[in-house]
């Protein structure tokens, strides 16, 4: 990649560290918090150790980032709490805050880009039905797991879980966050397929 190419994910890089320490700052609690941000913490180190072997497309380093930002505001407030989320509640007469159920949905939504990408890139499978049906699989399996974290941290401390789950009483938020997981995945397939497509011919003649 080109210096114009390495701008972005640095400045992406600089943006996420400055929400990340303002997250940090009298959150609700700490141990929801770091439960919360767990995901990036872990991804960063990964980012920056593939950043020059496997650079990605800008439109992935962008999602990359938006999950990014709503994992650490979530881990600031709890979902249950996002100030954001009220306003939804308040304009839309919903009976919860909903904020939860975006997070889910970005579970899908920027999984399946990276699962496009790492699949194609590696040459694992081709375009078309099957390519889907991985990546769905993939984000599915991936919410799965996320949700026998949850139900880990419940087990271990019921204190901690009623933050890090925010599930305000609904005995389907499991399926709930499943499900919105598939949405996510599926309108990340049919409204960026082409985009990512068009960036990932551009990386290749790019790094080629």
């Amino acid at each position: 990649m080109g210096t114009t190419g390495n701008r972005l994910p640095l400045g992406l890089l600089l943006a996420g560290l400055v929400v990340l320490g303002a997250s940090a700052v009298r959150p609700h609690d700490y141990p929801t918090w770091f439960l919360e941000v767990l995901p990036v913490l872990i991804a960063l180190p990964l980012l920056l150790w593939t950043r020059k072997t496997f650079p990605l497309t800008p439109l992935l380093y962008w999602l990359i980032f938006l999950h990014a930002v709503l994992l650490m505001v979530g881990g600031h407030y709890t979902y249950a709490e996002v100030p954001a989320g009220f306003w939804v509640q308040d304009l839309l007469g919903f009976e919860r805050n909903h904020y939860d159920r975006l997070g889910h949905f970005m579970q899908g939504f920027e999984p399946a880009i990276l699962a496009r990408e790492i699949l194609l890139r590696k040459g694992v499978v081709r375009r078309g039905g099957w390519l889907v049906t991985f990546i769905i699989s993939i984000t599915l399996a991936f919410s799965a797991f996320y949700e026998l974290i949850e139900w880990f941290v419940a087990l271990v401390s019921d204190e901690a879980a009623e933050s890090f789950l925010g599930t305000q009483g609904d005995v389907w938020d499991t399926q709930w966050d499943m499900f919105m997981c598939l949405v996510g995945a599926g309108t990340a397939l049919l409204l960026l397929s082409r985009r990512h497509d068009r960036q990932l011919a551009q990386l290749d003649a790019a790094t080629a």
